[in-house]
């Protein structure tokens, strides 16, 4: 933490505001001079929350984290979500490897290789993520970035007709990411964990509405006919990647960036798999769509 933030509450008084600087037209925050190993207060976790509900994305670079450090910044925003996949786990509970890295041919963590489409964590869940950290510990020389869509701005410039179209109407987001993107229907495969979420949501902290649906999960619209819903879905989806939309996080190592899971999505680029990405993961458990 900066001098003056330390000085400040050890007096009593109250903190300076932080120094940020915006990402990108669309969405995003970059926040300059807080050390998060330091410790957090509960003023400058006040002033953290703000910032992320105003941003709906914020970055903390030249970061050095223990898993504890980690844990702790994401405390903030709330209870971190349990990692229930033992091979997953980073040596805390609430910590997931992102990582191609294998030992003794074995990958350490999940999602390891490749380009990832547009999604929101856990969608096919009856409460999705509220939120979602990663901190890089080692990046591929090129690629592997990661995209944020404004989830917000995509419903609200929504043509009028389309607004019509998916106003009160949920959508089935199904846990298939090999498949999900190429097989949309009604039809879910046997053994595929789903949920169908409204359309819109509606954020509890801001009271504003985004998109929820998203082109590597969301499967389709409900009670909608599948010729309908694969036609509005396709235009959905293209609507909210628009790259007016869109920040695209070039990683350093040292970085820690936080998304609110409940008004973005988020995408990766390829990146060579003889480099390694290594990257610690923490969610923050969520409630269920309105």
């Amino acid at each position: 933490m900066e001098a003056s933030h330390l000085a400040a509450e050890a007096a009593g008084a109250s903190l300076p505001p932080l120094t940020t600087r915006p990402l990108s037209p669309a969405l995003g925050a970059e926040i300059i001079g807080v050390d998060l190993s330091q410790g957090i207060s509960p003023a400058l976790a006040a002033q953290l929350q703000d910032i992320w509900h105003e941003n709906l994305v914020i970055l903390l670079r030249g970061q050095k984290l223990s898993m504890e450090d980690q844990v702790r910044f994401a405390e903030c925003f709330g209870p971190p979500a349990k990692i229930h996949t033992p091979g997953h786990r980073a040596g805390h509970d609430a910590v997931m490897l992102i990582t191609n890295v294998r030992e003794n041919g074995k990958l350490i963590g999940a999602l390891p290789d490749g380009e990832m489409h547009f999604h929101t964590d856990q969608c096919h869940q009856e409460r999705p993520a509220k939120a979602s950290m990663l901190y890089a510990i080692d990046i591929p020389s090129v690629g592997g970035n990661t995209l944020f869509a404004n989830a917000y701005m995509a419903y609200e410039t929504l043509p009028a007709d389309v607004k019509r179209r998916i106003e009160g109407k949920k959508a089935i987001n199904g846990y298939d990411y090999d498949n999900a993107s190429m097989k949309r229907g009604t039809k879910i495969a046997d053994g595929v964990p789903h949920y169908a979420h409204p359309v819109v949501r509606t954020h509890p902290a801001t009271a504003r509405k985004a998109l929820y649906v998203n082109r590597l999960m969301t499967l389709a619209i409900e009670g909608m006919p599948e010729a309908e819903s694969d036609e509005l879905l396709g235009v959905l989806f293209d609507h909210q990647e628009q790259r007016q939309f869109v920040y695209e996080h070039v990683w350093r190592v040292g970085d820690i960036l936080m998304w609110d899971n409940r008004c973005t999505l988020h995408a990766r680029t390829d990146f060579s798999a003889a480099e390694r990405r290594l990257m610690r993961r923490v969610t923050i458990l969520g409630e269920k769509p309105v």
